[in-house]
């Protein structure tokens, strides 16, 4: 049986980048698809988002094309923390320098005025609006300060050339009756699953039901776990909805369709 780790990796390299090419004048990196790889290290890393930058890492170093030169580097002016550069590596041959991102978008249409602005994150408190904006603005143009510079000088590493681009995966969730539109801008294989609020989940009650872990938001839903009735679901996710929080749920049919 594979570990839980494997599973999260697995999960990991099957979720498709969020666009193709540029959007925003943001270019995704061009790494060859990979369905399954052997997590063959030990992922001590508890968040998520640090986890995936692992997960990142491990296919960047199975890749024979590439060569991880910085990781994680701290950029430190005066003993303040300016910022951090997620990887820095070789890719045939050409020097780029890459941030990783990995997200959970819900589509409200009520909410901003175009196609991007209307991601937003399960609890509202982000969108995809303000995280490219982020990167665009902040993350990717602290490769050209003087102390990164400086930074990246003393370990031997040359920005002259250097391309800038991102690795952003997303599993995205549309309300239940989108399940089928198209979406302006991104990559339609990136949706998941649907949302529903909490006031029509009776209309669901003829299913099984599993509340991953927020780690396990990065595994592909399987058979092989321990399903509960509706009413169990219901009571466990109570908490959840008292705190303004919206739980990931596996749905398993009566007929054993995920």
């Amino acid at each position: 049986m594979k570990s839980s780790e494997q599973l999260q990796y697995e999960g990991f390299l099957k979720t498709p980048q969020l666009w193709e090419g540029s959007l925003l004048g943001l270019q995704q990196i061009n790494l060859p698809q990979i369905n399954t790889l052997q997590l063959t290290t030990s992922i001590l890393q508890k968040r998520l988002g640090h986890r995936v930058e692992q997960f990142v890492f491990h296919e960047l170093e199975n890749n024979t094309n590439c060569q991880i030169t910085a990781t994680n580097l701290q950029i430190i002016e005066n003993k303040i923390t300016l910022g951090e550069l997620d990887c820095m590596l070789q890719y045939h041959n050409i020097s780029i320098h890459l941030e990783i991102v990995y997200k959970f978008y819900l589509y409200d249409q009520t909410v901003g005025n175009t196609a991007i602005e209307h991601w937003i994150g399960p609890n509202r408190k982000d969108s995809l609006i303000d995280k490219l904006t982020k990167l665009k603005n902040k993350q990717l143009p602290l490769l050209q300060h003087p102390t990164t510079q400086l930074t990246l000088k003393n370990i031997n590493i040359n920005i002259e050339k250097m391309k800038q681009q991102v690795y952003f995966k997303a599993q995205l969730f549309v309300p239940i009756h989108l399940l089928q539109h198209s979406f302006l801008t991104i990559n339609k294989e990136c949706i998941s699953g649907f949302y529903i609020s909490f006031s029509k989940l009776s209309t669901l009650k003829n299913n099984f039901f599993y509340i991953p872990t927020k780690l396990e938001w990065l595994i592909k839903p399987h058979q092989n776990t321990q399903w509960i009735s509706f009413e169990k679901f219901r009571l466990q996710i109570l908490p959840f909805i008292k705190n303004n929080q919206s739980p990931m749920c596996w749905i398993k049919s009566k007929k054993g369709e995920l």
